[in-house]
């Protein structure tokens, strides 16, 4: 159980290295990277929280997703942070990232400071 707790915390902190990465590539108008930061910084985050609530980690993108298709239906506040999760998959991954498309690139900027709510929120959830 204390490898459990400890790898949990260990993304929680990874997921945050992201995100001040993320805002410092923010600061020098790399809006598209720093997105992809901020997805990295939520997927990492959510790793955590599936984690956390199952003992298991997943390691694809299939296996997160439905890690929290399971895990909101033992907790309905995780549904609200699976919306979430999948917005930012297609506004900062898909739209920005992989399409280049950040317009309105303030919209854009303000998903990817957001990230720490999301973080905080998942560490709450996960009772990190």
């Amino acid at each position: 159980m204390m490898a459990v707790v400890e790898r949990v915390a260990g993304i929680f902190a990874d997921a945050r290295i992201l995100y001040e990465d993320a805002l410092a590539m923010l600061e020098q108008g790399r809006t598209r990277n720093a997105a992809e930061k901020a997805w990295g910084a939520t997927r990492r985050a959510t790793e955590a929280l599936v984690l956390a609530k199952t003992g298991e980690e997943p390691r694809t993108s299939g296996k997160v997703s439905q890690g929290m298709r399971l895990l909101q239906r033992m907790d309905p506040a995780i549904k609200q942070l699976r919306i979430r999760y999948l917005a930012r998959q297609s506004e900062l991954h898909g739209s920005c990232f992989y399409d280049g498309n950040c317009e309105p690139e303030d919209v854009i900027a303000s998903d990817i400071r957001e990230t720490l709510d999301y973080i905080r929120n998942a560490e709450e959830l996960a009772g990190a």
